[in-house]
């Protein structure tokens, strides 16, 4: 089977959509006398492996054709060259965003199967013996990510490229999009009392105490540190590069010598004291034990009558709102693009539904084009709470794809197709780099001709 652009964007796409989830439950159904059909330098690559990525691609409603299988293991193999090329070039991901992005995969199954308790019921164990089961499996999922950015780095394309992409698509082919909207969001982050941020901070010394009297630092991290996955990695978070990481945290770990450990030190995340491990040119290694703070009922108040009074000044155009996102919200993640939400692909700020987090679906589902909601409290990520106002600016309904309406999602649809002809070209050049070898059950695929 020749190695095709249209194999290998299907192998793109799937990669950025993998939801845990579906694999787990899967993995739990698909039954194999399990055998290695494949091997890329260190990588195996199981019959069970096939079985289950065959059965989610056809899950998705993909149509593999008499060559499917053959489709569905090359990209298991090009996932696996991926993984012995970035260890070849030392492309790695720190521990600390594979824990972030495993409490983000584990927020997104409370979501959707409802609760923590009917997640253990479900897979019948505990939610810390989960994330230790798939956090390789995640870790994984990252190195290949980072390595398909380092290859892809630096592609664009020109306002004219898109425009031949689009007349090049026949009329009658032209995706159809869902319903679109333009939603954004105003956040505020309660306060703490000063004797709050006390008390904290004179837990954290007393730690630091027994740490100094010559307690291990990683056992005091596994039991107080309430930091996602510190259970695991004993508060450490590995090498970033200066810029990377909270300015606080990185001012007080740089003005550290190796082995010494830092007085409390407040971040947008919390509280932590810090270790300094060992620096290497620019960049340094840290472990942490981190403490998140506790808002009382006086303090969210205090919160709901800020944003409040923001709104009021919305509605009254004395602001605009993308003026007072960018000025007043504490979310990191949408003040920068005026409080919108961005479509994850295109990066448009029109997104689909579909791609709305359920509280903000539910919320714009009741209102009206325009509209803003009063202060509403609610959970971030990291289960803490705060309180944000809710835009709803525009709607798109569903349509035929039009280049003036849908200019940056075409856009990133002409991208992609040109770097899935640099993942296509870079997989003929670096597969000759690795031993690579299949079972003569797959000679046929010839996936490696």
């Amino acid at each position: 089977m020749k190695f095709t652009n249209h194999n290998i964007l299907s192998f793109f796409i799937a990669l950025s959509i993998l939801l845990l989830p579906l694999c787990a439950n899967a993995q739990s159904e698909v039954k194999t006398v399990d055998k290695i059909i494949a091997k890329v330098d260190n990588y195996i690559i199981l019959e069970s492996d096939l079985a289950i990525a065959y059965k989610d691609y056809l899950s998705r409603g993909s149509n593999t054709g008499p060559n499917g299988r053959c489709e569905v293991l090359e990209n298991l193999v090009v996932n696996k060259l991926l993984l012995a090329k970035a260890e070849i070039d030392s492309v790695t991901v720190p521990e600390a965003q594979v824990d972030a992005q495993l409490e983000n995969r584990m927020q997104m199954m409370v979501q959707q199967i409802g609760s923590e308790e009917k997640i253990e019921e479900y897979y019948g164990k505990s939610l810390d013996e989960f994330k230790v089961e798939i956090r390789d499996d995640v870790r994984e999922q990252m190195i290949m990510g980072e390595m398909q950015r380092t290859i892809t780095k630096g592609l664009e394309v020109t306002p004219n490229q898109v425009q031949k992409f689009f007349d090049n698509i026949p009329k009658d082919s032209l995706p159809f999009y869902s319903t679109q909207v333009q939603v954004g969001q105003i956040v505020k982050k309660p306060t703490m009392s000063k004797e709050a941020k006390d008390n904290i901070k004179a837990r954290l010394n007393g730690l630091r105490e027994r740490i100094m009297e010559g307690e291990n630092f990683e056992d005091i991290a596994r039991l107080y540190s309430q930091e996602p996955g510190a259970k695991q990695t004993g508060g450490n978070i590995g090498y970033f590069e200066r810029g990377q990481l909270a300015p606080e945290y990185e001012a007080t770990a740089l003005r550290l010598k190796p082995g010494e450990i830092s007085k409390p030190v407040e971040t947008d995340f919390g509280f932590h004291i810090i270790e300094l491990i060992n620096r290497r040119g620019n960049e340094f290694n840290t472990r942490h034990i981190l403490i998140l703070p506790k808002f009382t009922q006086k303090d969210v108040n205090k919160s709901i009558q800020f944003l409040d009074s923001i709104r009021s000044l919305i509605i009254n155009d004395s602001i605009s709102f993308e003026k007072a996102a960018a000025e007043y919200s504490d979310d990191m993640n949408t003040s920068s693009s005026g409080g919108y939400f961005i479509e994850s692909e295109a990066g448009g700020t029109k997104i689909s539904v579909d791609e709305l987090d359920p509280n903000i679906f539910f919320t714009i589902d009741t209102m009206e084009v325009g509209s803003i909601t009063k202060p509403l409290v609610f959970r971030q990520q990291d289960r803490s709470e705060a309180v944000r106002i809710i835009y709803y600016k525009d709607k798109v309904r569903p349509h035929r794809a039009d280049i003036r309406k849908d200019y940056q999602k075409i856009k990133q649809a002409a991208l992609n197709k040109k770097k899935s002809e640099k993942l296509a070209k870079w997989f003929q050049e670096s597969k000759s780099e690795v031993f690579i070898v299949l079972d003569d059950q797959y000679k046929d695929c010839q996936i490696l001709n």
